[in-house]
């Protein structure tokens, strides 16, 4: 029989079972050139919701030829990169398609509206007001028995109100939808898109490089191999590796790596870790968990130790190297900026919802016996000359500028990376480009001329040293600039002495352990107000030395300031509302440092000098405030005379 409508709210969760003989492959036309053709190698097309779309667009366009297809369901096919090859087909298979996106989504927008608005779920109910987690959208495909070229229609739908908003709009005389045209540089995607009108025409940041980035480092041990404390984690691993603690003697010490977990059995992985090596200092190395924190870990490549240790990442940590993280896609809302330097290992999770590092340089160590990563010390020169890490594209373009030698020039070498950095924190670029950014590879766009490379990267070196907290930055350590002496000082409630041993416990409700012990920001205690008199003269004796006005550089910082409380007996005092809200990778950059240091996850109060670490965190972020306007004049200059990049 044939049938002309399919109408439905196909189930959402992911299809863990075996699939019927009748729908085996199903989906195969969707995974179709996703690797080869799209360079996408994670995804999940496995949702039930995936296959039910499939099921009625083989029936109404393969089967009948002709009908609707009507679902309201999970909206990640709308833009997901993954969902690629789907879009296609329905653009293939249907001549009339509209979309009204209801949002409600706990992972991408946090259930807030653009405005920060609660923005529940079209599910939500009396007793369950958020609704379900997922995001939805309803879906309405129609096709002709006479094909036209097919035409999409979008239209967003937020807020508490937005079912009732959905029924009144089937109320007027006019649709009120946006046109998309969707294509092959935007992944065919049906959200309309905010991007300049050359975006695409700009290379993604892994074109820019010849080796493949590296994911970082994914642990899943409990904490095992990493920590704040060195001497603790030292402590672990030498009893780790001690061949003369039977296992029974280790695993009464209760840490993570003697916990069966999935495809890890403990004892076995111990014996296989003693069998291949010994405890080495010198894999107890510097470790960036997140932007702005730098923990320890210990490294070791005998797997399955570390869940993933990617020896290709570890193999490229050495002394005067560095490395631009990003990431695919956005995951998070606000996400911020997608980029950051590090010179240290990094974790998978260090942007959301995973990290990849690219090193400036790469060498291929004569030392690698195939699971180890390199073993050489780490204060010690690479064992093969580096060679810089740059795509033939981008070797060409540099060629074109002028510019050679870059397998030796330092400078030369390091400029593309620190241009991207530039750009990157360019308020105006992430704010121009918002939906090519979040959808994909950040896109870059490259000057025309050798000098406004090279000024672009200069600016794209005081980032890197504002990013990079292990090594001091001029006026923001030591002798310190005027702003800087009266951001984020570390103040007794009632003007008595901090007492370190009492006062420095962070117990203001910072963060708190989640499900299978994930660390979970919490409100805390902050208290917005004015600044003083002596903070504004502060700001004004900088803004005097940089040339704006005192009004202009509280735009950059924010009009207001905050206090941030660690108990109810101490405070950093005086960290601008910008810097306090600044976002990179998705994370709340202090915020985020704070949830992992409550006293009753840390088991002590955070150290004087953790204390001052926080100063000196909010400090950098202020400076890279102020740094704004330069940086958005320099993303303005670049994208007026840009490189035309080769397809």
């Amino acid at each position: 029989d044939k049938i002309l409508v399919v109408i439905g709210n196909p189930p959402y969760n992911a299809f863990a079972g075996v699939s019927p003989a009748e729908e085996e492959g199903l989906v195969e036309p969707y995974k179709q050139g996703l690797v080869s053709h799209w360079k996408i190698k994670k995804f999940n097309l496995d949702d039930l919701y995936v296959r039910f779309f499939r099921l009625a667009e083989r029936r109404i366009a393969e089967m009948t030829g002709r009908g609707v297809v009507c679902y309201i369901s999970n909206f990640s096919y709308l833009s997901d990169p993954s969902f690629v090859m789907m879009r296609k087909r329905f653009l293939d298979e249907f001549d009339g398609l509209w979309f009204d996106c209801l949002n409600g989504d706990s992972r991408e927008t946090g259930k807030l509206t653009p405005e920060g608005e609660p923005d529940p779920s079209v599910f939500s109910t009396e007793r369950n007001r958020e609704g379900i987690r997922v995001g939805t959208a309803v879906g309405l495909m129609v096709r002709r028995a006479e094909r036209q070229q097919p035409r999409v229609q979008f239209r967003n739908f937020w807020g508490a109100n937005k079912r009732a908003d959905l029924v009144a709009s089937l109320k007027t005389e006019e649709f009120e939808y946006e046109g998309v045209t969707p294509d092959e540089n935007a992944r065919y995607s049906f959200r309309p898109s905010d991007v300049t009108v050359h975006y695409s025409e700009w290379p993604r940041a892994v074109e820019l490089c010849a080796e493949s980035p590296s994911n970082g480092l994914m642990e899943k041990r409990r904490g095992a191999l990493i920590d704040i404390d060195r001497a603790a984690l030292e402590a672990r691993m030498r009893a780790y590796f001690d061949k003369g603690l039977d296992w029974r003697g280790y695993a009464v010490l209760g840490h993570g790596l003697s916990h069966v977990q999935a495809r890890f059995d403990p004892r076995k992985a111990r014996e296989k870790a003693q069998a291949a090596e010994n405890y080495s200092d010198e894999r107890l190395v510097r470790y960036s968990i997140r932007p702005f924190d730098v923990q320890w870990c210990y490294y070791t490549g005998v797997r399955p130790v570390w869940n993933e240790p990617r020896p290709s990442l570890w193999a490229q940590l050495w002394p005067g190297n560095g490395f631009l993280l990003t990431r695919v896609k956005a995951e998070k809302s606000p996400e911020g900026v997608p980029f950051f330097f590090t010179p240290c290992l990094s974790d998978d999770h260090f942007l959301a919802p995973d990290a990849v590092a690219i090193p400036f340089r790469v060498v291929h160590s004569q030392e690698d016996d195939g699971h180890h990563g390199r073993i050489k010390a780490r204060d010690d020169a690479p064992t093969a000359d580096p060679v810089a890490n740059l795509s033939l594209r981008t070797r060409a373009y540099l060629e074109h500028l002028g510019v050679r030698d870059w397998d030796r020039n330092l400078k030369a070498v390091s400029a593309i990376w620190l241009h991207t950095l530039a750009v990157a924190y360019s308020p105006q670029y992430l704010a121009e480009n918002a939906d090519g950014i979040r959808r994909d590879w950040p896109r870059i766009p490259l000057p025309a001329s050798r000098d406004a490379l090279l000024a672009s990267a200069q600016l794209g070196e005081e980032l890197a040293a504002l990013l990079n907290t292990e090594v001091d930055v001029n006026g923001i350590t030591g002798a310190v600039r005027p702003e800087v002496k009266v951001i984020g000082n570390i103040t007794p409630v009632q003007g008595k002495m901090i007492d370190p041993a009492t006062d420095l416990e962070i117990d203001a409700g910072w963060g708190h352990e989640g499900k299978d012990g994930a660390i979970m920001p919490g409100r805390g205690k902050l208290v917005e107000r004015d600044y003083t008199s002596a903070e504004r003269d502060a700001i004004a004796k900088r803004a005097e030395l940089l040339g704006p006005t005192l009004d202009q550089a509280l735009v950059q910082l924010g009009t207001t300031t905050c206090d941030v409380f660690l108990n109810a007996r101490a405070y950093w005092k005086n960290v601008p509302k910008n810097v306090w809200e600044y976002y990179i990778g998705g994370y709340q950059v202090m915020k985020k440092w704070l949830s992992y240091r409550e006293a009753k996850l840390l088991g002590r109060p955070i150290s004087p000098e953790e204390a001052r670490y926080v100063s000196q965190m909010a400090s950098r972020i202020a400076a890279i405030c102020l740094l704004q306007p330069k940086l958005d004049a320099n993303y303005v200059a670049v994208k007026s005379n840009t490189y035309a990049w080769p397809k």
